[in-house]
């Protein structure tokens, strides 16, 4: 077969888009990490666009067929946004247009990973996680043992004391970042192990300093299950090295010691230590089960199609729950369970049952593999099951951070390498699906098209986005507050943002009704419930106001106690606040779109 061109991404983007966005710590009013997915969006689409031209034996690329199923599943998605009923504003259609990157990225990993790069392209994506591990595990150390010296703008600021954060500010995603760090650790040292013995030998040592920060984090899904997850690798990968294998058989062992580490080093300084209080209430969470049961309760309500696409918050903090957890959850924190609330049983399962089936290909792919081949496949798998994991107790999949690096893994877990002789089965799994001849100018260039979009994409959202900070700026030359808030409520990605301040700043009116009802299908809180149940008041509307009262009471809020106690010892010729009595009817979350 005479060479044909074939484009793969540039081992320095991938580094880059694989390390920095969840390294920066820099963050403006209202969100504390937007600024981290804009870059990963940015740097992602990068790696689109810095596709390189080299010579080939193979065709235009092997993509694998199922790398193409992801993206018409994405798009089948936003198809059942408008089935579902939900109105196609951003708050929909920015998770669907997230959806269709990764798509895209799952295409660029299988095309990296049937270049003549593939193994290069591996190992530099390896060396960007777990550059980004090694990066988190110092923030995770300044932020526990040197306080004083975080700053907000090169080391985040942690909320809790004697707890690592990151500098994503959250310490379960702390945790399944050094994770993957963990995984990268084991990548490089067997690919580059065979040629240098001696990088072997720190592979114990980047391990147990990667899981001394996870203890740091003190996250729960992290120690019990994630640790747990990378023992099983040791036990079942024969086609690892003895030492690979031993290291990661000894990671539980690792995370007892440095627990009993930190256990001491707490005792004998007085210096808190953020994971013995949180590892008392066990293994699970009580309100994490209760968020469960009650988005159970909600997919019985609605089996069909949902309670729709984004609204879980919205639908679950409108139904009657005496039950519910205090915390205002915007996610049910279970993948599985979030498709399915949202998305019905029909459409939801369709979305699971592709993306189980995606897993299965890239598992018989990986085991069918040989040599630095299998490696590789295996090792993109795990970065793969570790978030997934991961997902079935958190939310990690909604930040681009973590969702763009997992479609590329997935892509290489998927790829066919140029020039392995493949068996029948794989063939099968990977046949090639363009070719120069068939392929337009259009088609040939489609993921460097798709990477400019991107990064125009990140900096319109940058530039976008700061007509919402303006609205929580304070100064003398600044804009009276109304005007600033107007000027965000026409942002074309934000707006929900400051319809949330538009709720709740001026008094009561059919404006700030309008505005609640547009934002709530953001992110509820207390200071919107009130806002919004006084604005319905303002209206007429009481007895829907007395209702959503009721939710809130729900809630057990210290934040609404000083509201809802005008009601305690109220003088009896005097008239009661509305807030006070119950409603006369009951509503469905539905009446309050």
């Amino acid at each position: 077969m005479r060479p044909t061109r074939l484009r793969t991404v540039n081992p320095t983007a991938l580094i880059l888009a694989a390390t920095l966005p969840t390294l920066l710590a820099y963050s403006l009013s209202p969100s504390t990490t937007l600024l981290n997915q804009l870059l990963a969006l940015g740097l992602w689409g990068g790696v689109l666009l810095t596709q390189q031209v080299q010579t080939s034996q193979a065709g235009w690329g092997l993509l694998p067929r199922s790398a193409a199923g992801l993206l018409a599943m994405a798009l089948a998605v936003v198809v059942a946004v408008a089935l579902l009923g939900v109105s196609l504003t951003a708050l929909a259609l920015l998770p669907a247009l997230a959806l269709l990157t990764s798509g895209l990225l799952v295409l660029a990993g299988a095309r990296a990973g049937a270049s003549g790069q593939g193994l290069t392209l591996g190992r530099a994506f390896a060396l960007g996680l777990l550059l980004a591990g090694l990066g988190g595990a110092l923030v995770s150390l300044v932020q526990v043992f040197l306080p004083d010296w975080t700053d907000a703008a090169w080391i985040a600021r942690s909320g809790i004391a004697g707890r690592a954060v990151g500098n994503i500010r959250q310490p379960n995603h702390l945790a399944s970042l050094l994770l993957w760090g963990c995984i990268a650790a084991v990548w490089l040292s067997e690919s580059w192990g065979r040629e240098r013995p001696a990088l072997r030998a720190l592979l114990p040592l980047l391990l147990w300093l990667l899981l001394f920060c996870v203890v740091l984090s003190a996250s729960r899904t992290g120690m019990w299950f994630g640790v747990a997850l990378l023992a099983l690798w040791g036990v079942l990968d024969a086609a690892l090295s003895r030492q690979a294998r031993l290291s990661l058989l000894i990671t539980p062992l690792l995370t007892y010691a440095s627990w009993q580490f930190m256990h001491w080093w707490s005792a004998a300084s007085g210096h808190a230590f953020g994971a013995e209080a949180r590892l008392a209430e066990g293994a699970g969470s009580p309100s994490r089960v209760a968020i469960l049961k009650n988005s159970w309760a909600l997919l019985q309500q609605h089996p069909w199609r949902g309670v729709g696409w984004g609204d879980f918050n919205f639908a679950w903090t409108l139904t009657p729950f005496p039950d519910r957890p205090v915390a205002f959850f915007d996610h049910c924190h279970n993948l599985v369970m979030q498709v399915l609330v949202e998305m019905g049983w029909p459409l939801g399962l369709l979305m699971l049952g592709g993306l189980a089936w995606l897993l299965w290909l890239a598992l018989r792919a990986a085991r069918q593999a040989r040599g630095a081949v299998a490696l590789q496949r295996r090792c993109a798998l795990m970065v793969v099951l570790m978030i997934g994991l991961h997902s079935m107790l958190e939310y990690p999949l909604w930040y681009l951070y973590f969702l763009l690096p997992t479609a590329f893994a997935l892509g290489l877990a998927l790829a066919a390498p140029e020039g392995q002789d493949l068996t029948p089965s794989e063939q099968d799994l990977t046949p090639s699906v363009m070719t120069p001849a068939a392929g337009t100018a259009l088609r040939q260039h489609l993921l460097q098209v798709a990477g400019a979009l991107m990064i125009a994409g990140a900096a319109f959202a940058g530039w976008d986005y700061l007509h919402i900070v303006d609205i929580y700026r304070s100064g003398p030359r600044m804009a009276p507050l109304d005007e600033r808030i107007a000027r965000g409520q026409r942002s074309l990605l934000f707006s929900a943002s400051a319809d949330y301040a538009a709720a709740t700043v001026p008094a009561p009116s059919r404006a700030t009704l309008d505005a609640a009802r547009r934002t709530g299908h953001n992110l509820i809180d207390v200071r919107l419930m009130i806002a919004w149940a006084q604005s319905l008041h303002a209206v007429g509307e009481t007895d829907k106001a007395r209702y959503l009262v009721q939710r809130l009471r729900e809630f057990h809020s210290t934040a609404a106690e000083e509201w809802l106690d005008e009601c305690v010892n109220w003088p009896a010729h005097a008239l009661r606040p509305f807030q006070c009595d119950a409603p006369q009817r009951s509503y469905r979350y539905e009446d309050f779109r």
